[in-house]
């Protein structure tokens, strides 16, 4: 599959070397022929106590959390040897994620080897240390220094839907931060993450501890993990329902816990939007990567007067949109990742049966594939925003339609939710997009077709979406402690 993987499977990465899963192996499967690819190292909980170890090690015995230009230089350096393996990483993103080769041009491959640049330039040019002046507390002259150091070291926990944004999003900051990082990524993507291993370890000055990646089919290593006394951060990125467990393991040690986590945005559509435009881009959006995206706007909010026509144009685009082979450059729609995946989306489209909704179209598995993980993009209608597939993260390419009584009411509902990661606003007066954008309770907005998404614009939601934010300044500085220094003068 690729020369940064050896003909018998991948590796782990533990103190700088290349080894051996203590566990021996496991498949990684391709979910769009549901065939094996080859083998990934299977660690179990003593390869993951030598990860961490290592990075504790690395962080306590070494200058890494201190040299901040040899940081930058080693983040360059990695981006620069990613780019020249770009063509590897593809194929084996496209294989192992079922990622559709054109989003490999954009966030799930080239996007974020390139946003390392910004995480080296944050290393090299961060103001780490700031003069507070000299004050008189207690009477006594003294002069104080706020100084930014980095936390130590981080537990990276990761997904699969795009493991490489994912990882590079923690991995980038944390490091130019100054921590160490052991990188724990989802069973499903073990390869996305060894090659990157790979790399590190033979093309990189990164010292050796600094980066450890343990692969694992055993998922109670990520519970280790979080609870692990050496770590002093967990940074996570899944479902709000692991991520309550990892804040229950975090608190074990009351280390810090940044949770990115599930998310069922609004796509609002005001009455005075071009209805079928905005419709048909929001039906079109949730079929990237077969849905399978947090951030994804899954509830279609739209004028009750304009209904039937907004399920219309919905109806279309996502009937015109065929899931296909990710290898294909015009797919869009791909595989889901896995058999458990597909089951999921197929429960919630019989529970939207049972409550009463109506599947305008999709509903089923595309007969054209005899085999692969794929399922139709999908149209409910008629369910309130009380029922089941409304309110719970589906992660398949499923919209929800839902009326609202204009403007008023549509933010009533966008914020009837659990969640509050992202969302959309569709509308020609600004005053009034203002007005929604101001209420919508969300961490991240997209107006009229606005692209968020970038390596200084901090993400992360509100409520049970998570806590903190991932990537921009933000981001950055969620790696960071702060000491306060007081010297007499």
């Amino acid at each position: 599959m690729s020369s940064l993987l050896p003909a018998d499977g991948s590796r782990l990465l533990i103190g700088g070397k290349l080894v051996e899963g203590a566990d021996g192996v496991f498949a990684t499967v391709n979910p769009a022929t549901e065939e094996v690819l080859g083998l990934a190292a299977d660690a179990n909980a003593a390869d993951l106590d030598a990860a961490v170890a290592a990075a504790r090690t690395a962080f306590d015995e070494t200058d890494w959390s201190r040299d901040h230009a040899f940081r930058a230089h080693c983040l360059e350096q990695l981006r620069t040897a990613l780019q020249a393996h770009v063509e590897d990483l593809r194929e084996i993103t496209i294989a192992e994620a079922g990622a559709p080769r054109m989003l490999t041009a954009g966030p799930q491959l080239e996007g974020p080897v390139a946003d390392l640049g910004y995480a080296a330039g944050l290393a090299g040019t961060y103001d780490w240390e700031t003069d507070l002046g000299v004050a008189e507390p207690m009477g006594i002259k003294t002069r104080r220094l706020l100084r930014r150091e980095p936390i130590g070291v981080v537990g990276a926990i990761t997904p699969w839907n795009f493991p490489h944004q994912i990882n590079f999003a923690k991995l980038g900051p944390a490091l130019a931060a100054g921590n160490t990082v052991v990188l724990k990524p989802a069973p499903d993507t073990p390869w996305c993450a060894a090659a990157v291993g790979a790399v590190i370890a033979e093309e990189t000055d990164i010292p050796a501890g600094v980066v450890n990646i343990v692969t694992s089919a055993d998922h109670t290593l990520g519970a280790r993990l979080t609870a692990d006394p050496r770590v002093d951060m967990i940074s996570f990125t899944g479902s709000t329902a692991t991520g309550r467990a990892v804040m229950t393991g975090a608190a074990t040690t009351l280390k810090k816990a940044f949770l990115e986590l599930g998310g069922k945005s609004a796509f609002i559509v005001l009455d005075d939007a071009d209805i079928a435009a905005a419709c048909s881009v929001a039906a079109f959006s949730v079929c990237v990567h077969a849905g399978q995206g947090c951030a994804l706007s899954t509830r279609l909010l739209v004028p009750r007067a304009a209904y039937d026509q907004a399920v219309q144009a919905a109806a279309a685009t996502l009937g015109g949109i065929r899931p296909g082979d990710p290898t294909d450059p015009r797919t869009v729609c791909g595989p889901l990742i896995s058999e458990r995946q597909r089951a999921r989306v197929e429960r919630y489209v019989d529970i939207a049966r049972a409550e009463g909704g109506r599947i305008v179209v999709g509903g089923g598995r595309p007969t054209r594939h005899e085999r692969g993980f794929f399922v139709e993009p999908t149209l409910i209608a008629d369910v309130p925003n009380s029922s089941t597939v409304a309110r719970e993260e589906i992660f398949g390419p499923v919209l929800v339609i839902i009326p609202h009584d204009g403007d008023e009411d549509a933010v009533r509902i966008a914020n009837d939710s659990p969640y509050g990661l992202s969302g959309s606003v569709w509308g020609t007066d600004p005053e009034r997009i203002r007005r929604v954008t101001e209420r919508v309770r969300t961490g991240t907005l997209g107006v009229n077709g606005g692209i968020w998404y970038s390596a200084d614009v901090p993400f992360g939601g509100y409520k049970q979406s998570g806590l903190g934010r991932e990537m921009g300044i933000a981001g950055f500085e969620e790696y960071l402690e702060t000491k306060v220094i007081a010297t007499a003068v």
